[in-house]
């Protein structure tokens, strides 16, 4: 079987300037480096082989309202017979949409962004 078709979608690369700027701000540059590695060097080749390979990202259903309103506009704009599904590497988290054989990088995140700023919420 030929290999899946994997394509970057211009928000995941928006995403990963932020992580850029997220991990230098911290002093850890070395960590964007690995984290592209593992994308260029895993994630995309694993997903070439197996593009199911990732999670059901819509099998855990939404718990809230506002989640609801969301996942219905998601499904809308990704239209029938796509597969929204997450990829767990390292430290990040990537989003992609499945349709056949091609993947469509829709997101990434670092799992250090995800977490709250309490210093700016206290003061």
């Amino acid at each position: 079987m030929a290999p899946a078709v994997v394509r970057i979608t211009a928000n995941f690369h928006r995403n990963l300037e932020e992580i850029r700027r997220f991990l230098t701000e911290s002093d850890a540059e070395r960590a964007f480096d690995a984290l592209l590695d593992r994308v260029f060097d895993n994630v995309i080749p694993n997903l070439e082989r197996l593009p199911e390979l990732g999670k059901d990202f819509l099998a855990r259903g939404p718990r809230s309202a506002e989640g609801l309103a969301l996942l219905s506009k998601v499904k809308k704009r990704l239209g029938r017979g796509f597969a929204l599904r997450e990829y767990i590497t390292g430290d990040a988290i990537v989003l992609y949409a499945l349709r056949g054989r091609d993947v469509f990088l829709l997101c990434i995140r670092h799992h250090r962004q995800m977490s709250f700023d309490f210093r700016s919420i206290w003061r």
